[in-house]
């Protein structure tokens, strides 16, 4: 348990007894050893597609290609179901990678919302929740704090 951190940095930042450690977990059982490979081909292709970006998205797609052979490859049931996931989302993950949009604005907005709302102890009357919550919208984008 206190190393298991080991498993979710890339293998390329790893020091020296990290690595033995590494090994020495990996030499206890294959379906780790081959978890683990499938865990960085996954991390190596999102790395890629991350700098590839809109230039070029045909190799995105077929570097998710062969990690989806990669993982029918391994023959592990959790991987195949998380295949079946990437498979169901596979056009919005690519269009994420082309055009590079993103909703953390807008999660960033229902976050804020939420926590006036968490700070008020609720509202007696809604129009008034509603009044502070645009107001703090409006206003946050001016720079100028309210309340």
């Amino acid at each position: 348990m206190r190393m298991k951190h080991i498993f979710h940095k890339p293998y390329e930042q790893l020091k020296d007894r990290q690595l033995w450690y590494l090994e020495r977990y990996l030499g206890l059982s294959e379906e780790l050893r081959t978890a683990y490979a499938l865990k960085e081909a996954y991390r190596l292709w999102f790395e890629e597609g991350k700098k590839l970006g809109p230039s070029a998205p045909e190799k995105v797609k077929e570097g998710l290609y062969n990690f989806y052979r990669k993982v029918e490859n391994g023959g592990l049931k959790e991987f195949q179901q998380a295949i079946q996931t990437l498979k169901n989302w596979q056009i919005e993950i690519l269009n994420s990678f082309a055009f590079g949009y993103n909703n953390g604005f807008i999660e960033g907005l229902n976050n804020q919302t939420k926590v006036i709302k968490r700070n008020a102890f609720g509202f007696r009357r809604y129009d008034r929740f509603r009044l502070r919550v645009l107001l703090h919208h409006q206003y946050k984008l001016k720079g100028i704090h309210v309340g």
